[in-house]
C-alpha cells in the first residue's frame, strides 16, 4: 500500500510543477484512452455480433442483382460503417488538441517567468525557475499523449477499414 500513496505524492507533486494546464491536458488524454479502449473492446464483442447480423440478413435474401438488392447492401455496408467509426472521429480530435494544450501550457509559464522578471528583475533564477517547469512539463505531457495517441487512432481506423472491407466482400452479389 505504501507504494500507491508514493505513486499518488509522486503524480499530485508532477501534476502541481504543471499547473493548471497540465490537469486539462491529464483529462484529455484520460477521455481518448478511455474512448481507444471502448472502441478495441467493441471491436472484438458488438461488431463482431453485428457484422454476423448484417451478414445473415443479406444471405436470407434470395434475390441479390437488382437495383433495389444493391441499395439494401449499400445501406448494411453503411450502418455498419457507422456503427464501426463511432467515437473514432473524437479520438482523432482529443489527439490533435493535445499539442495545442501543451503549447498553451508553454505560453502560460513563459508568462509566469516573465511576470517574475518584471517584478523581482532578471538576474533571479530562483523566480524564473517554477515558470519554466510550467512551460516545459505540460508542452512534454501534450507531446505524449498525442504520440500515444496517434499510433493507436492509426490502428482503429486500419482496423475500421478492414473490417468495413471485408464486410463489401463477404456480401456477395450472387443468386
Amino acid at each position: 500500500m505504501q507504494w500507491f500513496s508514493n505513486a499518488f505524492v509522486a503524480v499530485r507533486d508532477f501534476m502541481e510543477l504543471g499547473g493548471p494546464i497540465l490537469t486539462l491536458i491529464g483529462w484529455v488524454i484520460f477521455g481518448m484512452w478511455a474512448l481507444i479502449i471502448e472502441r478495441m473492446i467493441y471491436f472484438r464483442t458488438v461488431l463482431k455480433k453485428l457484422k454476423a447480423e448484417i451478414r445473415d440478413t443479406w444471405e436470407e435474401r434470395t434475390e441479390r442483382r437488382s437495383w433495389n438488392a444493391h441499395q439494401i447492401r449499400d445501406g448494411l455496408i453503411s450502418q455498419f460503417s457507422m456503427s464501426a467509426n463511432t467515437s473514432v472521429p473524437v479520438v482523432q480530435t482529443l489527439v490533435a488538441l493535445c499539442p495545442l494544450l501543451g503549447l498553451m501550457g508553454t505560453v502560460t509559464g513563459m508568462i509566469e517567468v516573465f511576470d517574475a522578471m518584471a517584478f523581482s528583475g532578471s538576474g533571479n533564477a530562483r523566480s524564473m525557475a517554477s515558470g519554466v517547469s510550467k512551460a516545459t512539463i505540460p508542452t512534454m505531457a501534450g507531446m505524449v499523449g498525442a504520440l500515444s495517441g496517434v499510433f493507436l487512432v492509426t490502428i482503429l481506423t486500419r482496423r475500421v477499414e478492414t473490417e468495413v472491407e471485408t464486410l463489401e466482400e463477404e456480401l456477395t452479389m450472387d443468386h
